[in-house]
């Protein structure tokens, strides 16, 4: 059986038809003297668009078959995920709680009320703030005993489980498909937090572009604390679909400092050479600094092959809003 065929056994709600189109960014190409191509997932059809949406196609579909009607999911104050979590609540009628800390423990008024906190409490969210995130699974199955939530359905933070990393497979055949027929990648470079993307499209291009490494920028630990996050979420996932093998994890982790949250120098700078040579806006917590990864490694020529690249846009634009100041993101 074809990964694809293995894919449609799963529910997945298909009211949205997420497809993201790819594209070659010209300007930046002749700005770094190599191929340069983006799938826009930050053009995904909810709440300002984002990656989350392929994971939440598959987490809402088995919330609303267990009859959920709470869905309870936990990040930062400006989760892009939360936010993309409130809004599908939202459209499917389902109240949302959201337990959210604050990182980098800015208490600036815009840091706590604007971009997708903002977003998140349109959408009728109640949030929840603790003191830090330690082990989210467990403070979400508390918080859901000590409020009384009855036929609640807990969200992993970033939707990063093997059932909502198939989104991610999904996106996978999508790139393969989108591909220019005379063109094949060096690599395909993605923001690698929560993992459940990363480790989604790692098996999907394994299957479809074996001859395609999926690299992973972190955006909050070092490799030694990531890899076996992503390797976790790859077995899970060739699990589910029946698989055998399984991708090395190739990661980058030096661009994320000085913390996950926190803007850097080299984000910023990717932030404002996109914006000005294309038109696209990125953010300062994961897509600035992946594509800092991607910048930085042409520039070096650490890239063996001179295959053109392919950037996943995984979303975030509306946390440009909350940080304060221009200068917090652009210096």
């Amino acid at each position: 059986m074809s990964l694809k065929e293995n894919l449609e056994k799963f529910a997945r709600i298909d009211l949205l038809k997420t497809i993201t189109m790819m594209d070659k960014l010209e300007n930046l190409s002749h700005y770094l003297g190599r191929d340069v191509y983006i799938k826009r997932d930050d053009l995904t059809p909810l709440a300002m668009g984002g990656n989350k949406l392929r994971k939440l196609e598959y987490l809402i579909t088995d919330a609303l078959q267990k009859k959920a009607k709470v869905i309870v999911t936990a990040g930062a104050i400006q989760s892009n995920h939360v936010r993309q979590t409130a809004a599908i609540a939202a459209k499917y009628g389902l109240k949302c709680v959201a337990l959210l800390e604050n990182p980098i423990q800015n208490h600036d008024s815009n840091f706590m009320n604007n971009g997708n906190k903002l977003l998140t409490e349109l959408f009728n969210t109640q949030c929840v703030i603790c003191d830090e995130l330690t082990d989210p699974n467990m403070q979400m199955k508390e918080l859901v005993d000590q409020s009384n939530l009855e036929d609640a359905y807990i969200i992993p933070v970033g939707g990063s489980n093997a059932l909502g990393s198939l989104g991610y497979v999904r996106c996978a055949l999508e790139i393969a498909e989108q591909r220019p027929k005379d063109v094949e990648f060096a690599a395909v470079i993605v923001a690698s937090g929560s993992a459940g993307t990363h480790a989604g499209l790692a098996i999907g291009l394994h299957a479809t572009l074996p001859q395609t490494p999926v690299i992973g920028v972190t955006v909050s630990r070092v490799t030694a604390e990531q890899e076996p996050k992503v390797n976790q979420l790859q077995q899970e996932i060739s699990s589910l679909l029946g698989q055998t093998t399984c991708p090395d994890v190739l990661l980058w982790d030096n661009y994320f400092a000085p913390m996950y949250g926190m803007p850097n120098k080299k984000g910023s700078d990717a932030i404002t050479l996109l914006a000005q040579k294309e038109g696209i806006l990125l953010d300062p917590v994961y897509t600035g600094k992946a594509m800092a990864g991607l910048i930085d490694n042409v520039l070096n020529n650490t890239i063996e092959s001179r295959k053109p690249l392919l950037f996943v846009h995984t979303g975030g634009a509306p946390a440009l809003f909350s940080y304060s100041g221009i200068d917090a993101v652009i210096n």
